[in-house]
C-alpha cells in the first residue's frame, strides 16, 4: 500500500475548508465534496473521539452509536497516539465550551 503524502492539493483542500466562516456553509461545502456516508463516518468518528476523551467505556460509546468496538477502539487510537488532530481540536472545543452554547457534549 502507497504512503500518503500530503501535498498542494490538500493544502488547497484545508485552505478552503478554513475559509467557511459559519456551520451552514460547512453543510454545504461537505455536502457538496463528500458522499452522505462519508459525512455520516466523519462526524460518527468526532462523536467518538469526543466520549473517548470524556473517559466513556468503548463498549458504551459502541451501543450509544450504534458502532463497532473496532471503530472506537480505532479511533481511541488515533486519539491517543495519531498526529495530534483529534487532541487539538477536543482541548480548542473544550476551552470554547464553557463561554459558548454553540458546542454540544453529546
Amino acid at each position: 500500500m502507497e504512503k500518503f503524502k500530503f501535498n498542494s492539493r490538500t493544502d488547497n483542500l484545508f485552505k478552503a475548508i478554513l475559509s467557511l466562516k459559519t456551520a451552514k456553509e460547512a453543510e454545504a461545502f461537505f455536502r457538496d465534496l463528500c458522499t452522505i456516508e462519508e459525512i455520516k463516518a466523519m462526524s460518527e468518528r468526532f462523536a467518538i473521539a469526543r466520549l473517548v476523551d470524556q473517559g466513556m467505556p468503548y463498549r458504551k460509546i459502541a451501543k450509544k452509536l450504534k458502532a463497532s468496538t473496532t471503530t472506537v477502539a480505532r479511533v481511541a487510537s488515533w486519539l491517543n497516539n495519531g498526529a495530534g488532530g483529534y487532541r487539538l481540536i477536543l482541548n480548542r472545543l473544550n476551552s470554547h465550551y464553557n463561554s459558548s452554547s454553540i458546542f454540544k457534549k453529546s
